[in-house]
């Protein structure tokens, strides 16, 4: 089985690659990656070293000239690639649409072009807006509300009217709050934990009450080997409807460091605009064996010790 992943030297990306890899003995894998602030080759150097197996390719995904040649007939594509962090799309939406939706659209049409047997687009819960009450399912109509989540709507839009005039094969899955090892810190999680590494205060948004849940990097890749294992097509929501308050991760990860939270928590100005609250339905993928395993309380410890033993990997 031949599979080529764009963004897999990130941190999502590289755990899907890892899962791909485990789980499929026989796959070959093509990965393509730019190598941003937020990638490192060293997340995959273990795959790599298999040259038999796998292949990588350092390429923007909107150069699909140098990829194209490559996936000829391939049995899936999974489109990672992208920029991801909502603050930073504030200030750059321009670079958002390019990689998020232009780039996505090349991809895809590379992948038609080439006969590529099924296409993923990983996408996100934030599609959806925020989410006061009740949690939204795959069927609930799309509502951004900030450029990195209009950018991820508008791939998922283009690439989903491809399947009424191409009938492709398509997946689109939509992740909720991603966390675990190798994820750069500027995301809630690792950027409590990379602070308090260098004794220096945390940074919350605004009052610190936006609700978020949490999915473990491994549970969602294991989510997408499940859907491709039994051959999945259409939308699907990938969560854990375990809520957080944003304010409640950073006490939750002082207490882990025995850090006074009164000393090392410090609020800052919000976003221009911060949903409030998302969350979205899984019985969807509960339905064909799929529920999360791993627990964010009982993972913190590992993923602290791994930061500890590898902040150099981060020009922060």
């Amino acid at each position: 089985m031949k599979i080529f992943i764009t963004g897999g030297a990130g941190f999502i990306g590289s755990h899907i690659c890892e899962e791909l890899y485990n789980k499929i003995p026989n796959s070959k894998l093509l990965i393509l990656d730019k190598v941003t602030y937020a990638a490192n080759l060293k997340f995959i150097s273990h795959l790599v070293r298999d040259k038999k197996r796998v292949k990588f390719i350092k390429a923007d995904i909107i150069d699909s000239i140098k990829y194209k040649s490559q996936i000829n007939n391939f049995d899936i594509a999974i489109n990672v690639a992208a920029e991801s962090h909502v603050d930073r799309s504030f200030r750059n939406s321009i670079l958002f649409t390019k990689t998020n939706t232009l780039g996505a659209h090349i991809f895809f049409q590379t992948c038609l072009e080439k006969k590529v047997k099924k296409i993923v687009q990983v996408s996100t819960d934030e599609v959806y807006g925020e989410k006061l009450s009740g949690s939204f399912s795959e069927k609930n109509q799309l509502n951004p509300t900030n450029p990195y989540s209009a950018s991820k709507a508008a791939a998922e839009i283009i690439i989903g009217s491809y399947k009424y005039h191409f009938k492709s094969n398509i997946l689109i899955v939509r992740g909720n709050n991603i966390y675990g090892k190798r994820q750069f810190p500027e995301k809630l999680i690792p950027s409590c934990i990379t602070k308090l590494i260098k004794n220096k205060p945390i940074e919350i948004h605004g009052s610190g009450k936006h609700i978020r849940c949490y999915l473990s990097a491994k549970d969602f890749a294991q989510a997408i080997y499940l859907l491709l294992k039994k051959k999945k097509r259409g939308v699907f929501n990938i969560g854990n409807n375990i809520y957080y308050k944003n304010i409640e991760i950073a006490e939750l990860i002082c207490k882990k460091f025995k850090k006074d939270k009164k000393k090392y928590i410090r609020f800052v100005k919000d976003r221009p605009f911060n949903d409030r609250r998302y969350s979205v339905n899984i019985n969807k993928i509960k339905k064909i064996g799929w529920k999360p395993k791993d627990s964010l309380k009982f993972d913190l410890d590992e993923i602290i010790r791994w930061y500890k033993n590898n902040i150099n990997l981060f020009k922060i």
